[in-house]
């Protein structure tokens, strides 16, 4: 048995013995109203109110443990990784750019590509997501997720067909991993980006899944407020302020290849 399963265990007891102390407490009341004597009615009385008051703390206890109980003892006692629910890393192909010919108008000949190094900047939450944060920010350190694949389909555990390049129209985008060591409570994040801006995509919560498994995923309905229009996408996942893994895609206007025209001459 798991944190989890003891932990809900444990409320359905408390429920439980809330339920027999409201029982017990309505039998007493029943049984003092019977009583001629006015002491033993009264301390009837008095012992069915206690029995009361126990059910009602019972009751509460039974329901703040699954929700703000659960997240405090995985603070203190982190879950071991589950060897059979481990993911392995799929590498997702990424798209090779053939270049055109350009033909040069004079005899100086000129590459038509030239390779400018872009700074690659650490991927950090905004400001305003950080705004919107409702749980801890503290993860497990030793939380792992695969890469993302992204697709149109998602089938409830995997994506369908999983791609880097699309064609548009394009109605919903899913990106879907598998995670290990997750703390369920955690506040998790995902940015969809557009050209290396943030889209009107993003979602920021606390972790609603377990300590490790598959069928993770992140969807994206309107980027812009025109839809889907063609660009560099790219997905970045936080964990609390921790970059996790980042997965980039290219939507197009269409899939033809370019090809080279002219027959160049000196």
């Amino acid at each position: 048995m798991d944190i989890r399963a003891g932990i809900l265990a444990l409320a359905l007891l408390a429920l439980a013995a809330a339920y027999f102390s409201f029982r017990a407490a309505i039998k007493t009341m029943q049984t003092a109203r019977k009583l001629s004597f006015y002491s033993l009615r009264k301390r009837h009385n008095i012992t069915a109110w206690r029995l009361f008051f126990v059910s009602v703390f019972l009751a509460g206890f039974a329901y703040w443990l699954p929700f703000y109980g659960e997240p405090m003892v995985y603070e203190y006692f982190p879950p071991s990784p589950t060897p059979s629910l481990t993911p392995t890393i799929t590498l997702t192909p990424t798209l090779t750019l053939i270049p055109s010919i350009t033909i040069p108008p004079t005899l100086t000949l000129t590459p038509s590509v030239s390779d400018t190094p872009t700074l690659t900047l650490t991927p950090f939450l905004p400001l305003a997501i950080e705004a919107l944060f409702e749980g801890p920010v503290t993860p497990n350190p030793e939380a792992l997720f695969t890469a993302i694949q992204f697709s149109t389909v998602f089938d409830g555990l995997n994506p369908v067909d999983p791609k880097t390049v699309f064609e548009l129209p394009i109605q919903t985008m899913y990106g879907g991993f598998d995670y290990n060591n997750t703390l369920p409570g955690v506040q998790w994040t995902a940015l969809w980006y557009l050209n290396g801006k943030l889209s009107n995509c993003f979602e920021t919560k606390p972790w609603d899944g377990g300590t490790g498994g598959i069928g993770g995923y992140t969807e994206c309905s309107a980027p812009t407020a025109d839809g889907w229009v063609p660009g560099e996408y790219e997905v970045q996942i936080f964990m609390g302020y921790e970059w996790k893994v980042i997965g980039r895609f290219r939507v197009l206007d269409n899939l033809t290849t370019p090809t080279a025209t002219g027959t160049p001459t000196p």
